[in-house]
């Protein structure tokens, strides 16, 4: 039989009424024919609840026990799933990850999944079995402990079971009902994507934009897995939500396919550093080891041998960028003059494969903030993205600007 992985999130299975909800959109799918992989994330604050647990009984806990706590919300979701297919007399039953087993790195709260054996399950489908349901987020150490895949992971255990079974397809079910070319709240004229390529998808979930999980993109986009992001809450049909896919499946690409924003975002710039060889590799290495993720980077022209280095990073993790800078400083490892932060800035995004044949894009995004009265404080780009960072309070005006600029409400 074909196989169909179906993801519910969170919100998709908040509460029993939506557990069943969900449990007849898996029927559908089993009655057309499929074996079906169910992948499960779990009820909508129960993870936040779990980790708040954590915290109460231990600041400096052990991470493998964080695992083990925070994990269990998706055996619930799995186990209650199950129970309700086998109600509709829908031959199914819950996997955890051990059982799988989902094997993974040793990396307790950001393990990355490193082989799924498909012989377990493929034994259970052989003998009539319809659906597996499987606890998201979760896998086993070589050590055999539990981990989980950090926040989102349930995207990416669902990638991975549809490449480990080579699925047809691996449909997403959200809140929302596709991916936008912004996000709908600030612009009301965002319009639903049928298609877009993984490198779009790919730029804009790293970008902001939180539909996917950055690394289930990755995933998809290696082993060329069809995505679909449609909504728990609507209908389905043929045509329904967005289906993310190779360059090769989209006939016509716009230029610009979205424009994306992150709006905690700060930035800091080092004045008067020497420039000389290995200088930068002094500023970001003690950066990197203190976990600080570092964005745009920019280096002024130098004069008498000094020279301004500028980067972003998301806002919550500025204390932890100035400690690692001010003891590489302390160390002796490089100077500066003074260490400006700023932490009012956005970064807003276009993104669109169809750049690489088009001139004039950046051109056309500056015009048209310029227009606007936001001035550009740092540029970067790749060869489908261009972002910048403006102050935080145009933020959403330079992304309606741009929407219209390059008219993504037009199919």
């Amino acid at each position: 039989m074909p196989v169909l992985v179906m993801k519910f999130g969170g919100t998709s299975v908040a509460n029993i009424d939506r557990i069943h909800r969900a449990a007849k959109r898996v029927a559908v799918e089993v009655a057309k024919g499929y074996d079906v992989i169910v992948v499960v994330s779990a009820m909508s604050g129960e993870t936040n609840k779990l980790v708040g647990f954590v915290n109460e009984t231990s600041q400096l806990y052990d991470a493998r026990e964080y695992d083990a706590i925070v994990s269990s919300g998706e055996n619930v979701t799995a186990g209650l799933m199950a129970l309700r297919l086998q109600e509709m007399d829908i031959p199914a039953r819950s996997w955890q990850g051990w059982q799988v087993p989902v094997k993974t790195t040793s990396a307790h709260g950001s393990a990355r999944i490193e082989e799924i054996p498909s012989d377990n399950i493929n034994a259970k489908f052989a003998q009539g079995m319809k659906v597996a349901v499987v606890a998201g987020f979760q896998g086993i150490s070589p050590e055999g402990r539990i981990t989980t895949l950090g926040r989102g992971g349930s995207d990416t255990t669902a990638v991975a079971f549809a490449a480990a079974f080579n699925a047809e397809r691996c449909d997403i079910y959200t809140d929302v009902d596709g991916v936008y070319t912004t996000d709908p709240r600030i612009c009301e004229k965002a319009r639903k994507l049928d298609k877009i390529a993984f490198e779009e998808m790919l730029e804009l979930a790293s970008l902001g934009a939180k539909v996917l999980q950055t690394r289930s993109v990755e995933l998809a986009m290696r082993y060329k897995v069809r995505l679909r992001v449609l909504s728990s809450f609507e209908e389905v049909s043929d045509d329904a939500g967005t289906l993310v896919c190779d360059e090769e499946e989209i006939m016509e690409s716009n230029v610009v396919a979205g424009v994306a924003y992150s709006r905690d975002e700060a930035k800091l710039t080092l004045t008067s550093v020497a420039d000389r060889p290995g200088v930068a590799s002094a500023i970001f290495g003690p950066l990197a080891e203190a976990g600080v993720n570092v964005d745009m980077i920019v280096q002024n022209i130098s004069e008498d041998g000094r020279t301004d280095m500028t980067f972003s990073c998301p806002i919550d993790q500025v204390k932890r960028a100035e400690k690692a800078i001010n003891t590489a400083r302390d160390k002796g490892d490089y100077n500066f003059s003074d260490l400006v932060v700023d932490n009012g800035v956005a970064k807003v995004s276009i993104v669109g494969i169809g750049m690489r044949s088009h001139a004039g894009v950046a051109a056309k995004m500056f015009k048209t903030l310029a227009s606007e009265g936001v001035n550009i404080k740092v540029i970067g780009t790749s060869e489908i993205k261009v972002s910048v960072l403006i102050d935080r309070k145009y933020m959403e005006l330079a992304v309606q600007a741009l929407h219209d600029a390059f008219e993504l409400e037009k199919n």
